[in-house]
């Protein structure tokens, strides 16, 4: 049973508020940035060289060697997990835009163009 063009209508309105609204949550969390591979990489030795000085420190029965070991595996954890384009505390600011509407169209808003021209073209007799 078809709709009627009344129905068709809010139907599609509430299609667009539904993606609008998605689009607002999805936004911030897509603007955390990747994973950088060098800082990975380099957490991933620190944390395994932690994880030796945890299992030193247990078999030569110190105690401060194993506490010390622990402290190094989770900052190479911290290491590891750190994201591109994070910067650290102590760095300065570059000025540049982060994400949001100043950079340009997102993610979210390219699907949602490529989507609404996809829906035209069906519509289109």
């Amino acid at each position: 049973m078809p709709l009627s063009e009344h129905e068709q209508r809010l139907l599609d309105e509430m299609e667009r508020n539904l993606y609008q609204n998605d689009a607002d949550f999805v936004e911030p969390v897509a603007g955390r940035g990747r994973f950088d591979v060098a800082m990975l990489t380099v957490g991933t030795l620190v944390g395994v060289l932690g994880l030796g000085l945890v299992v030193v420190g247990v078999v030569i029965r110190q105690p401060l060697v194993g506490v010390l070991g622990f402290v190094v595996m989770l900052g190479g954890v911290l290491i590891a997990l750190r994201r591109a384009g994070e910067s650290s505390p102590t760095a300065g600011s570059s000025g540049a835009p982060r994400g949001g509407h100043d950079a340009g169209p997102s993610f979210m808003d390219r699907l949602e163009e490529r989507w609404q021209r996809r829906l035209d073209e069906r519509d289109r007799p």
